[in-house]
């Protein structure tokens, strides 16, 4: 949201209660002190990794599988997860734990914030959004994620040549998606103006898709 804002900003959750299990429980444990990111403040990537590569975002990650997929395939980039979901969160801690991965670190908060207050301009290379909510019905269009002040966020963390890339299964939402994008200056359209982009890049089909 810009300085001044009076309208309530977007947020990029609702908060979901779920019962964690015994073993996610103890992950959060046992693992957020390793592989979790706690503070204030720009985050120093390099030090975070102990080195300088292409580093990913994914906003919203889940269960983990994105995540800990190209993690593992793909060791000589860094990957940054921001979500609140914390079943989700255990589970991808103990599978980051269980692979030994060295490249992947997670932030509990809101990814707005993490974008405004813990991530410097241009540092990313690319900023995974798959399937956020919707928002389907036309009265709830104004808590979708995709909004112009995040988007220009986006826009600011990504390194020359950065990507960022959104995926959705909701035609409506998919064009709301194209028009906000293309309207901020610091984007540019792989596909062409007014083009969806027809190929997958090479991340792991997530559930969502196989649904």
């Amino acid at each position: 949201m810009t300085a001044g804002a009076s309208h309530r900003p977007v947020r990029s959750f609702v908060r979901r209660s779920a019962r964690m299990t015994p073993a996610q429980r103890a992950a959060i444990e046992h693992r957020w002190p390793t592989y979790g990111l706690e503070g204030a403040g720009l985050l120093d990537l390099d030090a975070v990794f102990g080195r300088r590569a292409p580093r990913v975002l994914e906003i919203g990650f889940g269960n983990g599988e994105t995540l800990i997929t190209l993690a593992e395939s793909h060791p000589q980039c860094d990957y940054l997860g921001v979500d609140v979901y914390e079943p989700g969160i255990g589970r991808t801690l103990a599978a980051i734990a269980e692979k030994h991965l060295t490249n992947v670190r997670l932030l509990r908060a809101d990814a707005v914030d993490v974008l405004r207050e813990r991530i410097g301009p241009a540092c990313l290379d690319t900023v995974l959004l798959l399937f956020s909510d919707p928002w389907p019905k036309k009265r709830h269009h104004k808590r979708r994620l995709v909004q112009a002040d995040f988007v220009k966020l986006v826009a600011a963390s990504l390194a020359p040549g950065g990507v960022f890339q959104l995926a959705t299964d909701w035609q409506n939402y998919a064009e709301h998606m194209l028009a906000v994008l293309e309207a901020e200056e610091g984007l540019e359209n792989l596909a062409g103006p007014g083009n969806f982009c027809s190929v997958r890049t090479e991340r792991p089909v997530t559930k969502f898709e196989r649904r």
